[in-house]
């Protein structure tokens, strides 16, 4: 595969995961710097649940438009589940020396869930957590016992996102097991018995499971709820921006462990050789250390880097002052000292959605 495609291409770029507020800076940059690769860059957004009918319509009409998908694993799981995705590694391995050396270790774990079907671009640790009104809820639960007794004692007042569509409402679905202590949490249909026992008897005082994660974070903020499930990133970037009170905290429950997160850049199949090309041209570019350190953001996916030796202080001025005023100490601490688990690998997290969706969400979720 040559190193760049043999005239410029125009790049169709879809983010189904909140991604573009990560990397939209550092593809900017890479446009802007390599005329001769990309001679500009179409954006769109669409929710992960979509995106594959989206695929499969091109690739049926032979008319592959979108050139490169920028999903989180949900959107992972369904295109390694339905065939909708180029093999990128080890296939242009030679485009990505050493890949999984050049990762944190986590990031690294994740990128083993790709199967090849993707590059992971961010990584951060997720959750789950819980964020709460301290003037609403002066003591927040701390064990999951706790969490099921305060939901019982007001109901309608707790709530997460549908998991298909929310980070915060899949990482709370898949570290429930580590916190129950279920047979084998990373096998949803066989393994989670004391989770969807859970789920069912926490259900009964849900009112509604919204289709993503912004509802619930409105919700907290208008008083409609006062607790939430959350992630680091869904916690910070929020309170920067405003939708949510700076005063909301945070707090995990007792045996918790990080769900690991990643994005990861997708190619679809049918795409020309030029645009293929481009593509690997601009997740090299992504994964340079310094394009990296812009994944700091507001703290949407904190801390966001997928890459060894990238630190704060390598990020943009406004990144640092964010983080020195939203992020909180704590995480520091709780990233250190909690184990770190990946995300279920796409066939399983497919199972787990759907099962989700028959035995818990079945009448109760807000398109």
């Amino acid at each position: 595969m040559p190193d760049k495609p043999s005239q410029p291409v125009e790049l169709n770029i879809l983010d189904v995961a909140g991604n573009l507020q990560l990397t939209q800076g550092m593809i900017d940059d890479f446009a802007a710097q390599h005329p001769d690769v990309v001679s500009k860059v179409n954006y769109t957004k669409a929710t992960a649940p979509d995106m594959p009918g989206k695929l499969k319509a091109e690739q049926n009409a032979g008319q592959s438009q979108t050139h490169l998908v920028l999903t989180g694993t949900d959107g992972l799981a369904a295109v390694i589940d339905q065939q909708l995705a180029l093999d990128l590694h080890p296939q242009y391995a030679e485009k990505f020396p050493n890949l999984k050396e050049s990762y944190l270790p986590p990031a690294a774990a994740m990128q083993e869930l790709a199967q090849g079907k993707g590059i992971t671009v961010t990584y951060y640790p997720s959750g789950p957590l819980l964020e709460f009104d301290p003037d609403k809820v002066p003591n927040p639960p701390t064990t999951a016992d706790e969490l099921l007794a305060w939901a019982k004692a007001n109901p309608k007042k707790f709530q997460y996102a549908v998991p298909a569509n929310s980070g915060p409402g899949r990482t709370f679905l898949m570290g429930l097991p580590y916190i129950l202590g279920d047979s084998d949490p990373k096998d949803p249909e066989n393994g989670w018995e004391k989770t969807w026992e859970y789920l069912r008897q926490l259900g009964e005082h849900v009112d509604h499971y919204p289709s993503g994660t912004t509802e619930t974070m409105k919700n907290l903020a208008d008083g409609t709820v006062d607790v939430v499930a959350t992630t680091t990133g869904w916690d910070i970037n929020p309170r920067v921006l405003g939708t949510v009170p700076e005063r909301m905290k945070v707090t995990t429950l007792q045996g918790f462990h990080w769900v690991t997160d990643a994005h990861y850049a997708v190619v679809p199949k049918g795409v020309s050789a030029d645009v293929l090309a481009a593509n690997l041209a601009l997740i090299q570019w992504v994964l340079k250390p310094e394009q990296q350190a812009k994944a700091y953001d507001k703290g949407y996916f904190y801390p966001g880097p997928a890459v060894n030796g990238v630190t704060l202080e390598m990020a943009p001025q406004e990144s640092r002052d964010v983080i020195a005023k939203f992020g909180r100490p704590e995480y520091e601490r709780l990233i250190a000292e909690n184990p770190k688990e990946t995300s279920l690998p796409a066939a399983a997290q497919v199972k787990a959605f759907q099962k989700w969706e028959r035995e818990i969400g079945s009448g109760k979720t807000r398109k």
